[in-house]
């Protein structure tokens, strides 16, 4: 499970960082639950919600493939993608106003990346009649 530990590693980075931004702005702004109305708060927060709601999803699919024996490089090219995707997504997200070419970009790489391990995961577990 080495490479799903890599990427599994790298999103947790990037995990922290969002959560670092959602932390900081909510001690300047003095906001405890909620978002206080504030729309950069706000936008931190989805930042952040939308990261944690896609990755899980995608790590499992990707330790799933690589117990099935998928080949590295379509683990790695699938880590990348989501990664990057993820990246994007967040950077876009993140700017004022947010830039939706690259957001758009971002969940197009993300998603696809899902729906291939997903595919993946499926035509492996037929092959080797795992069902």
């Amino acid at each position: 499970m080495g490479v799903t530990a890599f990427y599994a590693s790298l999103l947790a980075f990037l995990f922290i960082v969002l959560s670092g931004r959602v932390i900081v702005w909510r001690r300047a702004q003095k906001v405890e639950i909620g978002d206080g109305q504030d729309r950069e708060l706000l936008r931190r927060i989805r930042v952040h919600a939308n990261f944690v709601e896609y990755t899980p999803m995608f790590i499992v699919l990707l330790g799933l493939a690589e117990q099935l024996a998928a080949p590295r490089t379509v683990l790695h090219l699938l880590g990348l993608g989501f990664l990057a995707g993820r990246l994007i997504h967040a950077y876009a997200l993140s700017q004022t106003p947010h830039v939706l070419p690259l957001r758009v970009a971002g969940m197009v790489m993300s998603l696809t990346t899902i729906i291939a391990a997903a595919l993946n995961c499926l035509m492996l577990a037929l092959a080797k009649g795992l069902f």
